[in-house]
């Protein structure tokens, strides 16, 4: 029997792929412009993981803008809303508090763990190792933590976080995601205890010094999706 030490960590775990099932369509990649109001988000999200559940739609992938807002996941805590400037809702996802607003790629993934690996552990491992190919591909190091969730970039002997991970399964199947931020007013953030973490702060492509657009990061997310989760097709946004 193993060790608790010989056991796999995140790191360990991320160099395994999720590749889905060799008879599944390829993952429907869709990206909304504008900014998307988070109820009309959460309703298309039940909807179409619904449908996938049911295997009457193909997987997804959607990507948007928010405008500002807080979310609070099924572990936040009331003394982590520190100033309440923006709509809060509840988000149903695990996690904490986080904020979404413009200049911020937030990705809702919709897959099913069934025609995968049904494994929650692996998935947000995988989840880390998107992001990670992602910000390498700008020359952005971003490292996991055993401790805590998400991506975080090492900076002058601190680290900022620049992506959160929030995920919710129904049925095996995954929504919510991802949110990286890519340039949006790092000031919104003091409004929360990001994700419950105090001792580190927040960071994002512009603040590195990397003035990159949106859909620059887009095209560089799904060649690092694919590389870690299998093939992807165009298609319309969920609204």
């Amino acid at each position: 029997m193993p060790s608790a030490s010989s056991a796999p960590t995140r790191d360990s775990l991320a160099a395994t792929l999720f590749p889905q099932s060799a008879a599944s369509a390829p993952v429907e990649w869709s990206v909304s412009e504008g900014l998307v109001p988070y109820p009309d988000a959460l309703a298309a999200m039940d909807r179409r993981v619904a449908a996938i559940a049911d295997g009457t739609a193909p997987e997804a992938v959607w990507l948007l803008e928010h405008p500002p807002l807080y979310t609070a996941g099924t572990s936040a805590q009331p003394e982590d809303l520190v100033d309440q400037r923006f709509p809060v809702f509840e988000a149903g996802r695990g996690g904490q508090f986080t904020y979404h607003g413009p200049g911020q790629r937030v990705a809702y993934v919709m897959l099913d763990l069934k025609r995968r690996t049904p494994d929650v552990r692996r998935y947000v491992s995988a989840l880390e190792s998107w992001l990670i190919g992602t910000l390498s591909a700008f020359n952005i190091t971003g490292e996991r933590r055993e401790d805590r969730v998400g991506v975080w970039v090492p900076r002058h002997g601190a680290e900022d976080k620049i992506a959160a991970i929030g995920i919710r399964l129904r049925r095996w199947v995954t929504f919510h995601g991802i949110s990286l931020n890519v340039e949006p007013d790092l000031s919104h953030f003091t409004g929360i205890v990001p994700c419950g973490v105090r001792e580190h702060g927040v960071t994002s492509f512009a603040d590195l010094g990397l003035p990159v657009t949106m859909p620059e990061v887009d095209a560089v997310l799904r060649v690092a999706f694919e590389e870690v989760f299998g093939p992807t097709v165009l298609a319309p946004p969920l609204v």
